[in-house]
């Protein structure tokens, strides 16, 4: 079935006031008469939103409103275009494994990775001094598989006892683009989560090596830190999508939660919009309007081909998207929410998690 071309001439809400702002980051239009759209709802505050159901959207073709009944309107499942990966990667440098804090981390982590895994595929990694990390946990399809993996850091013992924290953000990055390459959803979004009890002392990679390789990353990023030793404004600076510092090593499950909280609020954003056009022939303008139970609203539009168009559309087909478009400002849609319209064949979030400080 041939696919037809899309152009997408806005994303924008449509007022300023009007308290959400929809984000579009790629469409999907075929024959019979197939329009699907994969956006991110948002406040203008930033806060996403999430639990919209279709009746919550509105329809316009050329600023005339499409029936409901008519466009047979419909949220797919986004897993069958999308797929959003999380790496937590864990500081078990000497300073952690010898603190005897393991069973209050081991609780922590368990926590986050159970609620994230329940909408993301999570993998645990761990690093210490050494150059290279360790694999805890890969990426799993298995209900759970992360957190009982959790349990494998009891017996932990570092490689080498000092912190290449920076080395290990940079590995954690690499390994992140590596696991989501070989995903086979044309969409694909990545989440780098780091925690750690203090400072680089490694001195393997510098700082500026470090941040060149966040800033150059496609993925959000959220650091946790917890204890006296970490530095804040550095892993506020590698947080780049939040970070949470605590400087009391009791807070540690409650630092965990946060990120867990930030992270399943940004998937939840996300929806997969499918509808059946009445249009037969010609470019058409599309508007979607969202709106919350509260009254807040907001609205994206875009322009479409409906040549060829026909009857017998089956809203709940999976949609085909071109991944070749490209927009960087749609790449750190993940966990921040900046993405707007355009089409980005990897989005990302990376977080990396520090304790003493509320989350930003």
């Amino acid at each position: 079935m041939k696919r037809l071309a899309v152009s997408i001439a806005l994303a924008l809400s449509l007022t300023s006031c009007a308290g959400l702002r929809l984000n579009l980051i790629n469409s999907s239009v075929r024959r019979p008469s197939n329009v699907v759209m994969y956006f991110s709802v948002d406040r203008n505050s930033g806060q996403p939103v999430g639990g919209l159901t279709a009746d919550r959207f509105k329809i316009y073709e050329d600023d005339s409103p499409v029936s409901a009944l008519e466009s047979r309107q419909t949220i797919l499942n986004p897993q069958v275009a999308a797929v959003h990966y999380t790496m937590l990667l864990m500081d078990m440098s000497g300073s952690v494994t010898e603190s005897g804090q393991i069973p209050q981390l081991q609780e922590a982590a368990r926590v986050f990775v159970e609620r994230v895994e329940r909408q993301q595929r999570v993998a645990v990694y761990a690093f210490d001094g050494s150059p290279t990390i360790v694999p805890i946990v890969p990426f799993t399809e298995s209900a759970g598989g992360a957190a009982a993996g959790i349990n494998a850091l009891t017996s932990y013992r570092p490689r080498d006892p000092s912190t290449n924290f920076h080395g290990a953000v940079v590995a954690g990055l690499q390994q992140l683009d590596r696991a989501l390459a070989s995903a086979t959803q044309p969409l694909k979004f990545g989440t780098l989560v780091v925690f750690t009890d203090g400072t680089d002392r490694a001195a393997r990679v510098t700082r500026e090596q470090m941040m060149e390789a966040v800033r150059g990353s496609q993925h959000s990023v959220f650091s946790i830190g917890v204890g006296a030793e970490v530095d804040q404004g550095e892993l506020r600076e590698v947080g780049r999508n939040g970070a949470v510092l605590q400087s009391d090593p009791a807070a540690i499950r409650t630092a965990f939660e946060q990120i867990a909280t930030q992270i399943e609020s940004a998937t939840q954003r996300y929806y997969l919009f499918s509808y059946c056009s009445p249009a037969r022939a010609g470019r058409h303008r599309v508007r979607v309007v969202a709106t919350t139970e509260d009254g807040a609203h907001g609205g994206l539009e875009h322009e479409f081909d409906a040549t060829g168009f026909g009857p017998n559309c089956d809203p709940n087909t999976p949609p085909s998207f071109d991944i070749r478009r490209g927009d960087g400002a749609a790449r750190r849609g993940g966990a921040e929410g900046s993405g707007s319209g355009g089409g980005s064949g990897s989005v990302g979030a990376s977080v990396t998690v520090s304790a003493g400080a509320s989350a930003r």
